[in-house]
């Protein structure tokens, strides 16, 4: 494998282990909302407020399905 593939990998791999961990987290959805925006917002994603709280309803629906 060509290094840039390894560190894709690593990367992928890294968002991967958050998204499950976020899914899997016995947590209130309100908190669970705050944890996908602190993410999102750690991830460089800058929206307007409310098309960042669009997204995160919509992540967070998902998860509780």
């Amino acid at each position: 494998m060509k290094p840039l593939h390894i560190i894709l990998s690593v990367i992928g791999g890294a968002v991967a282990g958050a998204a499950v961990g976020l899914l899997l987290a016995p947590e209130k959805g309100e908190t669970t909302r705050d944890n996908i925006r602190h993410f999102l917002k750690e991830k460089g994603i800058n929206l307007r407020k409310d098309k960042l709280e669009e997204l995160v309803d919509e992540i967070a629906d998902e998860i509780e399905k």
